[in-house]
């Protein structure tokens, strides 16, 4: 099992944050009751549903212990949970519907998230909004390095079988929320970060993707690894005075249930 540090997470909380805002900025509700975040993290973007829709019951949703208790004591209602739990059916209809369901850069780590977004849009009211954001840059070095280097003797029996992101292309999201009858509008943005610092990349993805690959590894071959890393890192993302660019893909999905029929 791997843990989220929310420090290390929060450290680049702008660049994290922004595809966040440009998400929001595409759902049309107006005056949601219930606003869920399915996988809050510390909850900072959390807060902005609630100044987006001031009147809304927004509560937040991860499966991380350490970035529950960051949320809460941020201030932000959270719970611990897992988001399959939400895709499941509910046959007897108990579960409160929900206006605006929203989930930020966290459904690349459920590998069977595609299968799951019909349960999720289940869960959403009639009129109501399903959004969410994933990375789609796993082809590139700050992704394909880890691999590769985790592949490696002596670090393979360790990393065999750890966790890691993945997503997929826009249009297969596209049809997926189309087969649901939703209307969807589904983009893509790529980002060009400058990162300051000391093996700047290397801290982006030890907060984020590489985390169970860092985790699964003994302390002194971690060490190793890591400076390893490192040095692959630096010579695919060099520093040429002005920063390290480090550009990040991100896949955006934004569908509308259709309203009950009879109302607009």
């Amino acid at each position: 099992m791997h843990t989220w540090d929310p420090d290390r997470y929060l450290s680049r909380a702008d660049e994290r944050g922004r595809p966040f805002l440009d998400l929001l900025a595409r759902i049309g509700a107006e005056d949601p009751r219930l606003v869920v975040d399915l996988g809050c993290g510390p909850g900072n973007l959390t807060r902005l549903l609630s100044e987006r829709w001031p009147e809304a019951q927004v509560t937040g949703l991860d499966s991380s212990p350490e970035m529950v208790e960051r949320a809460l004591a941020a201030g932000v209602q959270a719970e611990f949970g897992d988001l399959r739990d939400w895709a499941r059916p509910d046959p007897l209809a108990l579960r409160e519907p929900i206006d605006v369901l929203i989930s930020n850069a966290t459904l690349q780590w459920v590998p069977e998230h595609l299968d799951l977004l019909p349960g999720l849009l289940d869960r959403v009211s009639h009129g109501g909004w399903l959004a969410f954001q994933v990375p789609g840059n796993f082809d590139q070095p700050s992704h394909t390095i880890r691999d590769e280097l985790a592949a490696e003797a002596p670090y393979s029996e360790h990393t065999a079988g750890v966790a890691v992101p993945s997503s997929h292309d826009p249009e297969t999201y596209l049809r997926a929320l189309q087969a649901t009858g939703a209307e969807a509008d589904v983009w893509e943005t790529t980002y060009f970060h400058v990162l300051q610092g000391e093996d700047p990349v290397f801290d982006w993805v030890s907060g984020t993707g590489a985390r169970p690959t860092l985790q699964a590894l003994p302390d002194g071959l971690r060490a190793r690894f890591e400076e390893e890393l490192k040095v692959r890192l630096r010579a695919a993302y060099p520093d040429d005075g002005n920063g390290v660019v480090l550009p990040f893909r991100r896949i955006f999905a934004v569908a509308r249930k259709a309203p009950a029929r009879g109302r607009a």
